[in-house]
């Protein structure tokens, strides 16, 4: 029995990728910011809300087929953008795309990633979005989004909550930056893991070196190891929160054929205002407890926001999914899909795409029989009826 095989839960998925990574990159990957009040509200949150059974019904032919903006999915999720993935694994974003596209669901490529997008729309398969961070040099962001067009993507998911970069404690404790430092802690991090350093950055090193964000700019792409200060002013940068207006997303919309989403949506009136220049879908999102430690989890903001939209438009919630019931939950709050980063990148640090299925596979599995649980045969069964109101806060 392999090691997968011993995986039962995300939780199995995780102890194995703790073990088999530098406590630097493993902690970038699992940690919140600050005090990680957020990250854990996230859990205790979706833990908080409870499902009614409901008895004595046909549940012989559950369902998780569900319709993703338009077009077929096997379940109502989608991957979500994980920069990391390729310090995970070899080439990680590469094998979690594969693994979503023979999942069945879309897979989207972080703006960070150190896979270029072209390796993903010719060889990946399967539905691809791009994310986006905006930078402050608006026509290199407007390059790349021209560029995901080009290359196939259906959607471009527009991550608007990272104005400001966020106060990780845990990476100063463990010596870890962007770009990732080589010292005397780290170095020795590294060597206590020696098969990631031979299957991962090894194999970087032997394939054309340091793995770089490879869809930056040209003249940007640093390798993760390279000295950014020496670019001076020239560093690409995200925009401060006080730069970014309504304004970028038209110009996004003109530039960008496919579906726009804005990702780290957790007020209603932002909502609104999402409907009124014409986007198709939001991320209610904390960005996974990982930016702001005081702000509340997705999940419970979530009613309030559906009842603003009105079904004008998409809502995919994320932050806090591990558990094929957190999916039930979302849905039965108005949510039309969920976004999975943290369940899915355990996978995939596990065990590349084979992980990353076994991931997916979990959720999936624990989703049925849920649903089978309140009696609900489809998707489209899964209404608020199955929660237990008094669970609810308020």
């Amino acid at each position: 029995m392999s090691r997968l095989d011993r995986c039962y839960n995300i939780a199995d998925l995780r102890g194995v990728a703790q073990k088999r990574l530098p406590k630097g990159v493993f902690d970038y990957i699992d940690k919140g910011t600050e005090d990680m009040t957020s990250l854990g509200n996230n859990r205790s949150a979706m833990k908080d809300i409870k499902l009614l059974n409901k008895v004595v019904t046909d549940i012989s032919d559950v369902k998780l087929d569900a319709e993703i903006f338009g077009s077929p999915a096997s379940m109502p999720l989608a991957i979500a953008p994980t920069g990391t993935a390729g310090l995970a694994w070899y080439e990680g974003e590469f094998e979690l795309a594969k693994a979503a596209a023979a999942a069945g669901v879309p897979f989207t490529l972080a703006t960070g990633s150190n896979t270029p997008m072209e390796k993903l729309a010719n060889e990946a398969g399967g539905r691809l979005w791009m994310q986006l961070y905006m930078w402050k040099e608006k026509h290199y962001s407007d390059e790349l989004v021209k560029k995901a067009a080009r290359n196939g993507f259906e959607a471009l998911l527009w991550t608007v909550d990272i104005g400001h970069g966020a106060n990780r404690e845990h990476n100063l404790r463990n010596g870890f930056a962007t770009p990732y430092v080589l010292n005397t802690k780290s170095v020795i991090d590294m060597l206590r893991h020696p098969t990631w350093l031979s299957t991962v950055m090894g194999r970087y090193f032997i394939n054309g070196g340091m793995p770089r964000h490879v869809n930056y700019p040209e003249g940007y792409q640093m390798p993760i190891t390279g000295n950014v200060a020496k670019l001076g002013d020239k560093k690409p940068t995200t925009k401060r929160a006080d730069q970014l207006s309504w304004d970028d997303v038209d110009r996004l919309r003109d530039i960008f054929p496919g579906k726009l989403l804005i990702k780290g949506i957790m007020r209603p009136d932002d909502a609104a205002e999402a409907i009124e220049h014409g986007v198709d879908g939001i991320v209610v999102s904390n960005h996974g407890g990982r930016n702001m430690d005081s702000a509340p989890a997705p999940i419970q903001v979530l009613p309030e926001i559906v009842e603003a939209v009105d079904g004008k438009m998409s809502i995919i919630v994320d932050s806090g999914v591990r558990r094929g019931s957190d999916i039930v939950k979302c849905l039965a709050l108005g949510a039309d899909a969920v976004l999975a980063g943290r369940a899915t990148l355990y996978g995939t640090a596990a065990g590349g795409e084979a992980g990353a299925i076994k991931a997916i596979e979990i959720l999936k599995d624990e989703m049925k029989r849920t649903m089978a649980y309140i009696g609900t045969q489809s998707v489209s069964d899964i209404t608020r009826d199955s929660i237990w109101e008094k669970s609810l806060p308020g």
